[in-house]
């Protein structure tokens, strides 16, 4: 399972914050960061979700109020907006 975090869709509301440890406050961005995320595109991160944290992850991934975040199974198939 991997998350897709687009950046430049991010409004700072920083709830993805509150729910996964995997994003972090950029309080001079007034964006959350995608931690050891990989630019695939430009303001788009992916990283791995470990197995510990796919609850997480994915409760993050719906509190996003702008769905910014995407998380995909193994297939690339979405699973939560």
């Amino acid at each position: 399972m991997r998350v897709e975090y687009d950046r430049d869709t991010c409004i700072g509301m920083f709830q993805c914050v509150d729910e996964w440890e995997g994003f972090e406050k950029n309080v001079d961005d007034g964006k959350a960061d995608l931690v050891d995320g990989e630019e695939t595109d430009d303001g788009v991160f992916v990283r791995e979700v470990p197995e510990d944290a796919e609850f997480d992850a994915k409760f993050a991934a719906r509190v996003c109020p702008v769905e910014a975040i995407r998380i995909l199974d193994d297939d690339g198939e979405q699973l939560v907006p």
